[in-house]
């Protein structure tokens, strides 16, 4: 008797659970091939399979001698479901190193003042922008290493950058928000098909920017603050802290009201917001009050024993409804004001990392239930040889791999020489 044939649809089946770029290099096998791996189909097939795969994405800065010579490594892991069904107090992931970073003279050195650095993820793409008034922007593909330059942004003294995803349109775009008080427009910029320009918009309301932005379902949130900025919200006049809403796809802004600085995360498809109960603004510490804040941050650590968390999930946007919770726990190795808040996995678990990794010392990353009040910590292994000295640390949650992002023509592996411009456009 002989064998059935393998059908298509098998092979197709198979090959969808390899990694992207195992794929990628199967384009190179033949036409027929390429055309498979690059129809509608299979990137839809490939995409389903990656998503139930999410992973860790870590993004480390290694700051050089000199401003331009920061080099960047990026580095993912699995992403653990339901960690606390293990019975050991520390579990253990291996990173996967991807690809190293370093395009000459792009000055995208890491900071975590956010006037002087911006780095966001949607999608699979990373965006960033440093040393604002003498950088680019630019997006990158973190698992290849391929990116685009962004046209020259005219900005004044503090400027703030943000990057989301439209879903309808599939369109990436990059959020420009100017000082308030300065000169120039907040703009907006859309990567994908077309000329990359920058196009001015209007915000109705001056405030500052007091958080990174979060993408969700085709809005971007961040935290903003109109304490020194009067302003009029239909017929009340407010002031204080507020989220700042922005449809991705209608270019359009809208707030939410909320009482006390906090950091904005995706719960589950749902904005929430996050805080500590004796949470503090580090940056209103050293803008106003002129405190160092890693000198803070070192000289408080001790101060961590009891972590009463507070999450907030807006129930319903129209009445501005929330769901209010409030969590305590205790961790021997969890030191808050020494992560950051990666985000938030499918099935709900809060995710903290590192802000820093140290060659002498482990790297960790802590899963937190609310539903159970349970924090779990995993050891990240595998960055090896990449680290040599103590680095910054961003981490994205839920990095899935796309075969749409591999074919944007827009990345590319090299760039031009760049020219700096007579002058930089203010309008």
């Amino acid at each position: 008797m002989n064998p059935s044939p393998i059908t298509i649809d098998l092979i197709l089946e198979i090959l969808s659970r390899l990694p992207a770029k195992s794929v990628r290099r199967f384009h190179c096998v033949s036409k027929r091939w390429a055309s498979i791996f690059g129809s509608p189909y299979f990137k839809e097939l490939f995409l389903t399979r990656s998503s139930t795969k999410p992973r860790l994405l870590f993004a480390i800065a290694e700051k050089g001698n000199k401003e331009k010579d920061c080099v960047w490594r990026f580095f993912s892991s699995p992403q653990l479901e339901n960690p606390y069904e293990k019975s050991s107090s520390t579990l253990v992931a291996t990173a996967e190193f991807h690809v190293r970073f370093s395009p000459d003279n792009l000055l995208i050195c890491h900071y975590y003042d956010l006037k002087y650095f911006s780095i966001g993820y949607a999608f699979g793409l990373i965006y960033i922008y440093g040393n604002r008034g003498r950088a680019r922007p630019l997006i990158c593909n973190p698992t290849t290493g391929r990116y685009a330059i962004l046209p020259n942004r005219y900005t004044y003294r503090k400027a703030f950058s943000f990057f989301g995803f439209d879903p309808i349109d599939k369109q990436y775009k990059a959020l420009s928000m100017v000082y308030p008080s300065g000169p120039g427009h907040s703009k907006v910029i859309t990567f994908g098909a077309g000329d990359l320009k920058w196009r001015r918009i209007k915000c109705s309301l001056r405030h500052d920017i007091k958080s990174e932005g979060v993408c969700i379902n085709g809005v971007l949130y961040y935290l903003g603050d109109t304490s020194d900025w009067s302003r009029v919200n239909g017929n009340h006049v407010t002031s204080g802290y507020m989220i700042v809403c922005f449809d991705v796809r209608s270019e359009k802004f809208t707030f939410i009201d909320v009482k006390r600085f906090c950091r904005l995360i995706n719960y589950k498809g749902k904005l929430a917001v996050i805080y500590w109960e004796d949470d503090v603004d580090i940056q209103e510490l050293y803008y106003k009050k002129g405190i160092d804040v890693e000198e803070y941050v070192e000289n408080n650590v001790n101060a961590d024993a009891t972590n009463e968390l507070c999450v907030w999930i807006l129930a319903d946007v129209e009445k501005q409804e929330w769901s209010k919770h409030a969590y305590t726990w205790t961790d021997e190795k969890f030191f808050r004001r020494l992560v950051s808040i990666a985000g938030v996995t499918a099935s709900g678990e809060i995710v903290f990392s590192m802000r820093k990794c140290n060659p002498k010392q482990p790297f960790y990353v802590f899963y937190f239930n609310p539903e159970r009040n349970s924090l779990q910590r995993v050891e990240i292994q595998g960055f090896g040889e990449a680290v040599t000295k103590s680095c910054d640390v961003c981490t994205f949650v839920n990095h899935v791999e796309d075969l749409n992002v591999y074919d944007l023509k827009q990345l590319k592996s090299v760039h031009p020489p760049l020219v700096e411009p007579e002058y930089y456009d203010s309008d």
